[in-house]
């Protein structure tokens, strides 16, 4: 058995036994554990794979479904639109996208359609195409509505680059209350807390919640670089001044022709 194998297993067992030691309550409740909280990015970053657990305390009768939404920090970004002027298609029109996840994946034990109905899962926002995302649209502020040219095209280019993802059977029941979800987190992520929260849904409604967090960083000479520049500006940008001179210099001396 492996040492991941054997930490996810871990996980699980603790769940089980917070679970079983549990007062009784009049509800479901979800105790969720991710396989690890701390992510460190080094120079040979290309990605990590996340282990979600989950248990349903005080189960009563069943089936349940569980939906889980990983969300990464909050970035400003702009979609263009480009257009033909002059011969050249050029871009001529953005839709500003303000406090938007940089990393969104999501997933459920069946198809989020045959969870609950359409007003809950819009309350919820489970699924990408549910998810607000706030624009700026001239002077005012808005999520507009689903089929908008912007937000699709925004979506899509989060999707080809792997930060945004929705798996509609990636929640795995393990037995009647306890389940997993991998998530696939990218090279390219952003450092920062990730949020990870989880609905328990029984005949169509929402009958439990539970949440936690991860912490993707820098570690080693990024980590170090990163703060010497934050905190350093301006002798960061004199050094690399500094050194696209020096290599400039030596290029020169290198390839002169006498």
């Amino acid at each position: 058995m492996s040492a991941l194998l054997r930490r996810h297993m871990g996980a699980l067992a603790v769940l089980l036994m917070l679970a079983g030691l549990s007062a009784p309550a009049a509800a479901e409740r979800l105790v969720l554990s991710v396989s690890q909280d701390h992510v460190r990015i080094t120079s040979n970053f290309t990605g990590a794979e996340l282990v979600l657990f989950g248990v349903v305390e005080d189960a009563v009768t069943g089936p349940y479904d569980v939906a889980l939404t990983v969300r990464g920090p909050g970035e400003t970004a702009v979609t263009w639109r480009k257009s033909r002027v002059l011969g050249l298609w050029i871009n001529t029109q953005s839709r500003t996208f303000l406090d938007v996840p940089s990393y969104l994946a999501i997933a459920t034990s069946r198809p989020a359609t045959a969870i609950a109905a359409p007003d809950v899962l819009r309350r919820e926002q489970i699924g990408l195409e549910r998810n607000m995302f706030v624009q700026r649209v001239g002077p005012d502020f808005a999520d507009v509505v689903a089929d908008d040219p912007y937000r699709a095209a925004f979506l899509r280019l989060k999707g080809a680059e792997g930060l945004y993802d929705e798996q509609p059977d990636g929640v795995r029941f393990l037995s009647a209350t306890a389940f997993r979800a991998t998530f696939q987190v990218p090279g390219r992520a952003r450092t920062g807390t990730y949020e990870v929260s989880a609905q328990l849904f029984r005949d169509g409604q929402v009958v439990g919640r539970a949440s936690t967090r991860f912490l993707i960083q820098k570690a080693g000479f990024e980590a170090q670089t990163a703060g010497f520049a934050e905190h350093h500006g301006l002798l960061y940008g004199l050094a690399v001044a500094l050194g696209a001179l020096a290599v400039g210099f030596i290029a020169n001396l290198l390839f002169r022709r006498d």
